[in-house]
This record gives structure tokens, sequence and C-alpha cells, in this order.
């Protein structure tokens, strides 16, 4: 990246020109701005500061010759994207075409300070920000709503790939022409523009991947790769610009997981009550489409067509055993000889049960699969007009779908049909930090003793060997926008006013089944043409397993599937359908006071819904479609104001209203149910189609110190004064005019219970936010290369669960959060590490059929680095990039707790370390 005295003087004169004038500064500044292009429906940064330099520096006219490259030019673009902003914002920028910080989208947006993300199967895939749960912020891609590949709204970054994108950049607080905004932040997805870029650029790339726990199942992968390249250029006397990016992804992903159904009680005491343990391996696969157009036919305006495609696989087999402990058939009763017996026990002092022997054992052998597909499009169209007399318009159009099946394939196996049957186990344990291993005496691994069957009789008078859940969604987001601006004089340097209408529709169509074995049979040994490898479960001391894969047994003929025709599945089955028409107003606010500079705006944004959900509800045992919803308005005013002062200091003061709409599955009008064995009764759950959004009050304060364009210190604080939010409520609900839920024992009453979503009174949440980029060569100069980068957050929730309950954590929310970088890159040579901590949380998990679950986490540091290499200019090896990386070098755990004891362990997932080695060549 290089800077010039020239730029910087083209900064300062743009203060007071138009903006043909400021287009030709950024010209002039174009190779110091490579990547920090602006999105076209997002809001562009203040003309205070051009170039990221202090307008009261009285050095600014001295010629200066500098480049920066690498990851030190991604984090100078972050610092002037930073720094020229009205609102708080956090951002990250490419170190090269192609290439940011690390391998994925997420694993560096929750590097930002006040963000952190959740892993999913080993990676990070959604982000939460200021201790709010994903579902609390929005993703746009290019300045646009996106449509997500999960059930509700948050995006899945794994979607994305990195190599395709330029810059995101985090919204902290809100602002009146920033459409689609969420409460907690909103994220900006970009894409590069060719036409901004300013020159030809071409790039390809290509990694392996390689997972150290090994292949934990038969015909799965530890090795996998990526490949990649982009194309830049311009025509036509820089009036035509393209760029097209391509990128596919092959990659292994490994875990050994400790599961506990919960924990039982004994004399008083905790004990384990079952155990659903696996071993997982995923096979991630991934194509990346992105391409832009864009057509200057004369200066004013600016023609912008882009698009991208995504097609995600992501295939899992999940294989281990299911043990009925002190959850089990009878558990401990004297008078029934064949229930599970708990012997030899130990407990500590907190009255938890540490080891002992559980008798007549009754294990479930599971071989299950899982597969998820997903395809995601999103076109864009935008024209641009900026006027030689002030004034400037942009009429803007996108549509996004996303098209996702998710098959989970359950197979069961056992030593004989239904309970009391087959052959049982006896079991020693002993629980402690990690979870609970075993002691087993039957051999898992035996195809003569491991028979495809029911083994504790879970279809009732139905066989079921296995269960088959298909579960298709369709989400569509069509939008439409124009905005009009009008360039000022005086206090108010520019008024715009807009108009964006938004067209959403998501469904989600489930498909059940129980599997059965063909011909009517209760048990089969599995032929031995399906029986792969045994599975190791040494991890828990449970040693081989029998393993195969489900879906060639189905394939096979083996088994056959069942439709579950019990009402409750059709149930389950929503569509919303939300339209909303946004209008705002907003004024810049450009100001000389004494030495300083104020900027900022102020404005407001009015948003009109209308929302319907479609579903169906039963009534005197049938089942009817039916659709609800509700109207209303939302008014949003907002001020983001910032004093530019000398040395380098600003101060940033912002108020706003924020809202964040229902989630989508708590909007739907249907009510899903069953019968709770362990409980005895019908419950159920269903959402609530009038439900409104979760609206809050916003503030905002920070003090940030920058030192030039390469670095700065940041104080942040914040507070959301909630003055609604949606709770789950738990209420006394009579199934009598309901159809009877499949397995429901003869006389089970009909009084059971339901959860709804309402809305209620909220709370609030706010914390203070610690952040630094710091070259150490502005403090030493013998350090030159050398470089620090990172943040912390405190943040405090008084957050009701529901009306009546004290405040507690909501889900996603960590009382701390720290991440940091050191680096080094000087003369061709890079390397930096990287610690990401986070405290504990509550996690949502995927339970069964793709339901949600929310756990408490423990907290988690994870280490990752990397080192590199970039041939310099002139060698014969000039625009060639070596780089090896490694990730979660400490094998760090996810792990959740029950918090009735020290050691109730429930989930205590290991991924494994990750170990990547690539090169990259720009031509």
């Amino acid at each position: 990246m290089r800077y010039s005295s020239q730029a910087r003087s083209c900064a300062r004169l743009a203060r007071g020109a138009s903006i043909t004038a400021l287009i030709a500064a950024g010209a002039l500044a174009g190779a110091g701005s490579a990547f920090a292009q602006t999105a076209t429906t997002t809001p562009e940064p203040t003309t205070a500061q051009a170039d990221g330099t202090d307008p009261t520096d009285p050095t600014a006219n001295e010629d200066v010759d500098i480049v920066v490259t690498g990851f030190r030019a991604s984090l100078e673009n972050a610092v002037a994207e930073k720094k020229n902003r009205d609102q708080v914002v956090e951002s990250i920028s490419a170190e090269d075409i192609g290439k940011l910080p690390d391998a994925s989208i997420a694993e560096s947006i929750a590097r930002l300070p006040g963000l952190t993300s959740q892993r999913v199967s080993g990676r990070s895939n959604s982000i939460s920000i200021r201790g709010f749960a994903p579902d609390f912020s929005t993703t746009l891609l290019n300045g646009r709503e996106q449509t997500s590949t999960g059930d509700n709204r948050a995006v899945e970054y794994d979607q994305y790939p990195a190599e395709i994108m330029s810059q995101v950049v985090v919204y902290k607080t809100g602002q009146a022409n920033l459409v689609g905004q969420g409460l907690s932040g909103t994220v900006d997805l970009r894409t590069v523009r060719p036409l901004e870029y300013g020159r030809q650029a071409i790039s390809i790339g290509a990694r392996g991947t390689y997972a150290d726990l090994g292949k934990l199942n038969a015909g799965s992968r530890d090795k996998g790769y990526r490949v990649s390249g982009t194309y830049i250029d311009q025509f036509a006397d820089d009036t035509i610009g393209i760029a097209l990016s391509a990128n596919y992804l092959d990659e292994p992903y490994q875990i050994q997981e400790f599961n506990a159904w919960g924990y039982a009680g004994f004399n008083g005491q905790g004990v384990i009550g079952g155990s659903k343990s696996y071993v997982t391996s995923t096979r991630l696969k991934r194509l990346g489409l992105s391409g832009t157009l864009q057509y200057k036919p004369v200066d004013n305006l600016t023609v912008t067509v882009d698009g991208f495609y995504s097609d995600f696989n992501d295939d899992q087999l999940k294989r281990g055993i299911e043990l009925p402990l002190g959850y089990g058939q009878d558990f401990n009763q004297a008078d029934k000889p064949n229930g599970v017996k708990l012997t030899g026990t130990t407990a500590n002092s907190d009255g938890f049960v540490t080891s002992g022997t559980f008798g007549n054992v009754e294990g479930v052998v599971r071989n299950d699969a899982f597969e998820r597909k997903a395809k995601l499009y999103a076109f864009g169209y935008n024209m641009a007009w900026r006027g030689d007399d002030g004034w400037n318009a942009t009429l803007d159009a996108s549509y996004s779908r996303t098209d996702r099946e998710e098959i989970i394939l359950e197979s069961y196996a056992g030593t004989g049909y239904g309970q009391n049957v087959g052959a049982k186990d006896t079991i020693a344990f002993t629980s402690g930090k990690t979870g609970t291993r075993f002691s087993p005496t039957l051999n898992y691994s035996d195809p003569n003793l491991i028979l495809l069957t029911d083994p504790l009789g879970w279809g009732n008078t139905n066989l079921q060997a296995g269960y088959f859940n298909d579960r298709k969604v369709q989400d569509r987001i069509a939008q439409y926008r124009f905005e009009v601006e009008k360039e000022l004089d005086g206090f108010f340097g520019a008024v715009k006013a807009g108009l964006n209408y938004t067209d959403r529709d998501k469904s989600l169509a489930p498909a059940e089944a129980l599997l059965a074995l063909s011909g009517g049979l209760r048990s089969l040994r599995i032929p031995d043409q399906y029986v792969k490898e045994p599975t190791s479960l040494d991890y828990l001391g449970l040693g081989p397993m029998l393993s195969y894969d489900p879906r060639d047994l189905l394939a096979g003929g083996v088994y056959q599937l069942n439709p579950n025709t019990s009402p409750d599945v059709p149930a389950k089955a929503f569509r919303i359908e939300e339209d909303l028409m946004t209008m705002y107003v907003q004024a810049d606010i450009h100001q000389d006071v004494g030495s300083s500079v104020l900027t900022g705006n102020v404005g407001v944004q009015a948003v009109a819904t209308e929302q319907k959900s479609s579903g169906l509800i039963a009534a005197n045992q049938v089942l009817s479609p039916v659709t609800r919803g509700a109207d209303y308005w939302d008014l949003m005013p907002s001020l983001n104001l910032s004093l530019r002062m000398p040395g380098d200091w600003v101060i940033r003061a912002g108020a706003a209203r924020q809202v964040q709409r229902p989630r989508l599955d708590d909007m739907r009008v249907a009510l899903g149910f069953g019968y709770n064995p362990q409980e005895g009764l019908i419950t159920g759950g269903g959402g609530n189609p009038s439900l409104r959004p979760i609206r809050s009050n916003s503030f905002d304060l920070t003090l940030e110190k920058y030192f030039g364009r390469a670095g700065y210190i940041a104080a942040q604080g914040f507070y959301k004064d909630l003055k609604s939010y949606v709770y789950n409520q738990t209420l006394p609900f009579d199934y009598f005019a309901f159809p009877t839920p499949t397995g429901t024992p003869a006389g089970t009453p009909t009084l059971g219970r339901v959860d709804r979503p309402i809305n209620g009174e909220g709370g609030s949440i706010y914390g203070v936010e610690l952040a630094a980029t710091l070259p150490l060569n502005t403090f030493v100069s013998f350090l030159d290369g050398f470089g620090l980068t990172g943040g912390g957050s405190w943040t405090k929730t008084q957050i009701k669960p529901d009306p009546n309950s004290p405040p507690e954590n909501i889900p996603g929310y960590s009382k701390w959060v720290v991440n940091g970088t050191a680096y080094f890159e000087k003369w061709g040579f890079s390397a930096r590490g990287s610690a990401r901590y986070r405290s504990t949380f509550v996690g949502e998990l995927s339970g069964f059929g793709g339901n949600r679950q929310r756990r408490r986490a423990l907290d988690e540091t994870i280490i990752d680095a990397q080192i590199g290499y970039e041939f310099p200019k002139g060698t014969t090896l000039e625009g060639l990039s070596l780089f090896v990386q490694g990730q979660n070098l400490t094998d760090e755990r996810f792990a959740t707790v029950d918090p009735a004891y020290d050691l109730a362990v429930i989930d205590y997932q290991s991924y494994g370390r990750r170990f990547l080695a690539g090169a990259s060549f720009r031509f």
C-alpha cells in the first residue's frame, strides 16, 4: 500500500468539494485503498479524512513514500476504516487478492473487539456480537440482506468462501440509511469492485489440510484441499471492469464426542443417567463463485451487476454406543430384577458419583448418517448517479435464495429385539472433568452378537430399527431500494432520503419415517458385504464397535422406510412471509469546531411490517391449514457524532433505536407435540405469529487515539436498554382436541404442557470494550515489523429469561471476551500467533430432528499460528507466497455442563489440531 503527499492533499480538499472531486481524490490515492471499497448500499465513510490522515496535523504536507503490504496493510486498511467512519465499526481487509487473514470468515470476524464465535463440528460458523446470540445480528452481502442456510435468520459463515471477500465491516451502532441492521450489530461482507480497484490482477492459490485426530471412521479422510482463483481487469479506458472469483473446498473434520443424557438421582446423589457418545467424521465440500461487472459510460454514472453462488455439501458419519444407565429401565428398583443396577459406587463431597458399576445394561449400537446440502444464490444490480450539481441518486435491486435439504438417518443395533431379550452388559465407569469412561464386558464389534434390530423397543408396536428425518428449507429475499441525496454547504454537508422494500419468504417442510427391516424381520445379522472396519471408541474405554453405513443398507433393500403418519410431523412445518417497507431520511454533519472537526449524522428510519405464518393446527382430532399474522410500525431515530481533534484523537457518541425481528421458528403458527416418556405426559411447543421485534434504546461512547495510519487505541462503552424481549413461556395445555401422538400409552391424560414464545418486558445489557492495533516501531524504532492487535470486552446482562424470573445469561452471552494477535512482517517473511478467549456462555446445539438445545458451555481459549514468506520483486519467484498455519494448537475442547454438579459434563467434544500448508501466486 503506497501513500504520498498528493493523496493527503486530495483528501483534505475533498472536505469541501463535490462528490466528483472526492472520486478523483480517491483515484489518486487508489493504491492506498485497494480493498477499502465502499459497498453500494451501506453508509460511506466520512470525507473528513479520506486516507486516514489527521486533518489537523501540520506535518501532513511532507512527502512520504512508504510501501506496506500483507497483514500490516490489512491492519492499516482496518484502522483507516474505523477512523473514517462516524459509526462505531470494526473491520477486516484482505491482505491481498483472495486472502483474508484467516482461513474462514468467521475466524477472522471472531478476532474483532467485542465479537466471538461458537464452534460447530470444529468450525466457527456463527458470530456473537456484544454478548448477544447470532440471531440478534444481521449479515449483508455488499450491503444487501441475505438468506440463511439455517432454520432462522442468522447466517452460517462457512457458506461464504474467505477467498472471494475483500473486506468485512461490522457496524455496532445504528444509522438511518443502514437498511436491514441488527440489534447487536450488522456484518457487511464485501466483494471487490473492479473499477475502484483500478488495475489488473490475476491470482491463484491452493492449500492442503491435515486433521491430526486421523481417520476416526472407516471411509473417512484426514487430509483435504482448497483451490481458488481470482481475475480482475478494466477495459475501454477504464469504463468497464470485471472481477471473477472461484473457490472449491474439500476438507475433513473429525470429532471425538462424549455426551450424557443427563444425571439421575441415586440415594440423594447424582449419577450419569446415560450416554450417547460418537466419533464423527465430516467431509465438507463447497463450490463458491463470485462475479462483478461494472460499467461507467460517463463520469457521473456507474452501473454494477454482481452475483454469488455457493454449492455446499456437509456429509457426516456418526458412530457410537448409546447406554441407558441411571435413566435406564427400572433403575435400581429392588422388585425389578431385570432393571439396571448400580453397585460399588464412590462419590465426592459434592454428592456426585464418580465411579461404580452398572449391571443389566442394554446398549444400542448407533451408525448414523447426516447429509446437509445447500445452494445459495445472490444477485444484485446497482445504478449510482453522482451529479455535478450536488444531486446524487442510487437505485439498487437484489435477490437472494437458499435451497437446503437436511437428511438425518439413524440406525440401531443390539443384542436382541426389545428389552430383556438379548445379552446384557456389566459396565464399570469413572466420571470426571472430561466426561465418563467405561469398561464393558461385551464385544460391541462382534457381528454375531450385534444385530440390526430395535434393541429397546422404541417403536412400541412398530419395529423401529432406526429413524429417518428429511427437512427441506427454502428461503427467499427480494429487495428494492432507491435513495436520493443533495450535497449542501454548512453544518449539514448532505441530506439523503430513501425507500426500501424487502419481501422475504421462508418455509420448512419435514418428512419423517421409521426405519424398519425389510420383510417384517425383527432382527437381522448384518450382511457381510456391508460390514466395515470396526470403529475405535477407545477414548471412551468402550473398545471397537460394529460399523456400517446405513445409507448403503437402505439403498440395498435391507431397510425400508415406513412413513411416520403421526399428525405431529406435518405440524412442524411452517411458512413465514414478511413484507417490510422502510423509509428513511438522514442529514450528514460536517462542521469545523475550532481546531477540531465535528462529523456525523442524524436521521430516522420508519419500518412498516406485515408478517404472516402458515401451517397446521388441530381441532377435533383433525389438522387444518391456517394463516395468521400481524401488522405494525417501528420508528427508529439515530444520532452519530465524531469529534476529530488535534493529535489524532476522536471522540464518538451514538444513540439509536434498534430492533431485531423474532426468530423465524418462533413465529410459526403450527404446534408440534408428542409423548414425553420421561415425564409420562404430552408436551409440545409452537410459535407465535403475532410476535413483535425485540426493541432497544442503544447508546455508545468511545474514545480513540490514532497513531497516523498504522495504529490506534480505543475505549468503547455501550448500553442497550431493551424495551421488549421474546420469552418462552411454559403453560398447561389440554391436547384433547388434538390427534394422539404416536407411541402414547393408553390412559395418558390429555392435559399436558406447551412452550410458546411471548413478548414481554426486556432488561439491559451493557459493557466496555478495549481495542488496539499497535505497530511497535511507533514506540521503539528497532522493533520495526513487530506489532500487536486485539481487544477485550466485559459485558453485563440484566435480561430475564421470563418475566417472573431473575436476570440470567442469554444465549451467546460471555461476560469476558479477549483476543489478540502478535505479529512480525518484514523482508517478505511473516509470522503471527493468535489467541481467542471467551468465558462461559449458553450455547445452542442441534438435537434430535434438528431441534435446538441450549446448554451451559465452559470457557475456552483457542490458539492459532501462521508463518509465511513472499518472494520479493525482481526475483525469479516474484509473486509467489507460501504459508503454513496451525489451528487449535492446544486441542481446546468444547464442553457443556449440568450446573447441578461440578463434574456433571453433558458434552465434551475434541476437534484435534488442524494444519494447513499452501501457496498463492499473483501474476
